[in-house]
């Protein structure tokens, strides 16, 4: 049974309050300043016993005492920060139900609240993000993208949504991308176009996508004139991935887009943000390369 609510209790030598979710507790900066400390950081052994603590909530057999003797601030300062996520996420397999379905659905059921939280606070769910990953190989694949779903309202799947789609990338546009174009959710739309970025930052190219974008541009069709920056954005960016390898490809989207416009009935905002993202998409070849393509594109 429960605690009663706004009773304190301490587990571990940290105070939890059963009304209130471990990641709320989690106090990350804003962001990190230069010479002020390492990203890695983030990831240090409270942090792990808030994890430990949210894992046990959804699964109460869940011995938080032996995960979090798993970590000192000693061990953990031997690790990059990749590798401290992949550390965490790999105890964390230890010590959950080996069947991949049944460990996905604790995860799941661990996380608090939907929203990213504030500053850098989403990190928390960072070797979550792994630990999806990692079960790409060996979960029933409706329950691995429903893990990602759940994950991206909270922090981003961008990482481990990749694996999924190169597994089954058909599967993954055809049930799953194409309906998340049109969620309520602004992190799930940004997801559609971000996780499947060819040549994302800090991320595993997809290598099908570097050499054959066409499968997805249909999804940024989608999601062009999306109400968000944020997914805008993302859309920009993917084309500018794609621009690297495919440039004609991405001025013909560009210059249709714009021709479009009237047609698109849009208005005027519409047309300014559409025109940013043009701009925004062609910015390397336009403003790196001055490709007069790219040039004469971005000043219609």
């Amino acid at each position: 049974s429960r605690t009663t609510r706004f009773i304190n209790r301490t587990r571990d030598g940290y105070m939890f309050t059963s009304d209130v979710h471990p990641f709320n507790l989690y106090e990350a900066p804003t962001k990190i300043e230069r010479g002020s400390g390492s990203v890695a950081a983030l990831l240090n052994p409270k942090l792990v016993s808030y994890i430990g603590e949210s894992i046990r909530r959804a699964y109460p057999s869940f011995d938080t005492e032996k995960f979090n003797k798993c970590f000192s601030e000693e061990q953990l300062d031997l690790l990059k920060f990749k590798d401290r996520g992949r550390y965490i996420a790999s105890v964390l397999e230890d010590n959950l139900p080996q069947c991949s379905e049944e460990s996905l659905g604790i995860i799941i059921d661990s996380l608090g609240p939907v929203g990213v939280g504030k500053g850098l606070q989403g990190f928390f769910y960072y070797p979550h993000a792994m630990f999806i990953e990692n079960k790409c190989e060996d979960c029933v694949f409706d329950v691995g993208m429903n893990a990602n779903y759940q994950l991206t309202k909270r922090f981003t799947a961008e990482n481990s949504i990749r694996p999924y789609f190169r597994l089954n990338p058909d599967r993954c546009i055809g049930e799953y991308l194409e309906k998340w174009c049109f969620d309520d959710d602004l992190n799930v739309r940004r997801l559609v176009s971000e996780g499947t970025r060819p040549k994302l930052p800090w991320a595993s190219h997809i290598k099908s996508l570097v050499e054959d974008p066409t499968p997805v541009l249909h999804l940024l069709e989608n999601l062009k004139d999306d109400k968000e920056l944020y997914v805008r954005r993302s859309v920009a960016n993917h084309l500018g991935d794609i621009a690297k390898d495919h440039p004609d490809l991405v001025f013909g989207i560009c210059e249709r887009w714009l021709h479009n416009i009237t047609r698109d009935n849009l208005n005027e905002v519409q047309i300014n943000n559409r025109k940013w993202l043009i701009r925004h998409a062609l910015r390397h070849p336009a403003n790196k390369k001055k490709d007069p393509n790219a040039l004469r594109i971005s000043k219609a």
